[in-house]
């Protein structure tokens, strides 16, 4: 590759993780880290995590650490809490990109999987969520490209010398994998992998046996340290983790094996090619990189069956299968390129591709008119560069169809994606928005409740979000019990219900009421099926009557 090829790669990994990081709004899975990271640096418990005052032993502990430290240098900054996130991002994209190389030994096809693979909505979303998934996943490709080198390469004395250091980065790796989400990487990405190399010559083990014990040993001591230490300090609380867990695995969530049939639309632009790619019949006798294709379709088709067999699913679960799907649309990208041995169908599906996504691309600017400037969010100046932009982009798209380029037409596709990343980026977090929203977040600023402990009726469930908004602990209390409530006082009650609803008639009749407000943590609209009242709540402070303290 010319040095400039790689500038923009690199370039283009730093914009599609980094640019506007802080734009959308954080999720449950993100409230639940960065309250539980918050914990730790306050508690100064490193090893027994807490997430509002209870053990948090369900997530392995490797991502929270890194946003506890985090946490501890910039307090309360999202868009740093995500820039760990973008670096191990950047991470698998850079070891797919040399996995990619090293098996196929061509520069392109590495190129066009990274590029492909950077234009997944949902690596480009999970790249940008401070949670534990691009973790595992990111360690985990590190750990695959060293353990084929290991693997792979030769067997004389400086390469066994050099196998040593693969295997031994191969254990660190995927050690830290499991530390990131425990064995979730080694059954999604790693298994089918090792499934996917039986189809290739058998490496040559002279030699080998030995550091592949060494690698193993270190797996297992980097990954599981933590949970032989909370085994000895806390059997029984992990023994209900346990239990919980893998209940959720069979009870949570269940859908039937077939749920995933859709999976190709998690590759966004790419679906069309993801879905021709699975003809593996016609593949293999007209795709020119036959041996890397058959490798790579065979690793995504495994990563599938595996994701399918167990009783719980969730779509964003398939995102380690996007790295071998984006090596299988790579393939294709690459074998589009040699146009003086395409067949008539490799030609038409370029074609039909090409035109396909032209023309959503000119609808765009339609869409971001309709969503963006009517709901304010968009200026007019910036609806009408978006749309001279989409327009020289649809342009360029059908272009290079057309003249058949198709290196530049999915550098096209990478240009799109930066743009959104960089100038639209907050308005689609916005339009998607709950635009009445009243985050509890305000009571941070009010000095009413600033040294109240804050308490939720313990007969009611609390959604970790309002913990994360509010920036402190918001423990259970049983308001029927007027010992503890009166213990208690005073304190802020965050509740679902009024005061006078949640608390018994003759408790409350010793209480005085200071209403702060009523707030609406929704993420989505009104008009939305997943808006909730359980993101609706009423803080009060409650204090002892001025008579009765007297």
């Amino acid at each position: 590759m010319k040095k400039v090829h790689i500038f923009l790669l690199v370039v283009f990994s730093l914009i599609t993780f980094f640019a506007n990081r802080a734009a959308l709004p954080t999720d449950i899975m993100e409230s639940r880290n960065i309250v539980t990271a918050r914990e730790i640096v306050s508690d100064r418990c490193w090893l027994v995590p807490t997430m509002n005052g209870e053990l948090r032993l369900e997530k392995p502990p490797l991502p929270t650490w890194v946003a506890a430290g985090i946490e501890e240098v910039c307090p309360d900054n999202l868009a740093a809490q995500r820039t760990a996130a973008g670096v191990m991002g950047c991470v698998w994209t850079l070891y797919l990109f040399l996995l990619v190389r090293y098996i196929s030994r061509r520069d392109d096809l590495a190129a066009a999987t990274v590029l492909v693979f950077l234009t997944c909505y949902n690596v480009v979303l999970m790249g940008r969520s401070a949670t534990w998934d691009i973790y595992c996943h990111a360690f985990m490709m590190g750990a695959i490209y060293y353990l084929t080198r290991a693997l792979y390469d030769g067997t004389d004395e400086k390469k066994q010398r050099r196998n040593w250091q693969w295997f031994a980065l191969a254990g660190v790796f995927m050690g830290l994998s499991f530390l990131s989400k425990g064995p979730v990487s080694f059954y999604t990405l790693l298994l089918p992998y090792l499934i996917t190399l039986i189809g290739l010559p058998s490496p040559q083990m002279k030699g080998k046996w030995k550091p592949l014990f060494v690698m193993v040993v270190i797996t297992l001591a980097i990954g599981s340290w933590w949970y032989i230490y909370l085994l000895t300090e806390h059997p029984t609380e992990v023994s209900a983790v346990i239990h919980k867990e893998s209940g959720a695995w069979s009870n949570h969530n269940v859908r039937p094996w077939w749920y995933y049939w859709r999976f190709f639309l998690e590759m966004g632009a790419w679906a069309i090619l993801m879905v021709a790619a699975l003809v593996l019949p016609y593949w293999k006798r007209h795709i020119s990189l036959k041996r890397e294709y058959l490798f790579a379709i065979t690793w995504a088709i495994g990563s599938l069956i595996l994701l399918s067999l167990m009783p719980e699913k969730k779509t964003r679960y398939l995102l380690p299968s996007l790295a071998p799907c984006s090596m299988v649309v790579g393939c294709l990208i690459v074998h589009f390129t040699k146009t003086d041995k395409l067949d008539k169908v490799s030609k038409l599906l370029y074609i039909i591709n090409g035109l396909t996504i032209s023309v959503i691309v000119v609808a765009l600017p339609t869409l971001i008119y309709h969503f963006g400037v009517r709901s304010g969010m968009v200026s007019i100046r910036t609806d009408i560069v978006a749309t001279v932009f989409m327009l020289f982009l649809a342009g360029w798209l059908v272009w290079n169809t057309l003249q058949w380029h198709p290196f530049r037409f999915t550098a096209g596709i990478a240009g799109l994606f930066v743009f959104a990343e960089i100038f639209l980026l907050g308005a689609i977090g916005y339009t998607f928005g709950n635009h009445q929203a009243h985050s509890i977040s305000a009571v941070r600023t009010d000095k009413r409740v600033n040294s109240l402990p804050f308490y939720h009726n313990a007969a009611e469930p609390l959604r970790i979000e309002l913990v994360y908004e509010a920036n402190r602990k918001i423990l259970p209390l049983n308001l029927n019990d007027r010992q503890a409530v009166r213990a208690a006082m005073p304190f802020v009650l965050v509740s679902q219900h009024w005061t006078r609803e949640e608390i018994l008639p003759d408790i409350l009749s010793d209480i005085d009421t200071i209403s702060i407000g009523t707030f609406d943590d929704n993420k989505h609209p009104r008009s939305d099926s997943h808006y909730t009242s359980a993101f609706i709540n009423h803080v009060t402070i409650l204090k002892q009557k001025e008579n009765e303290q007297n």
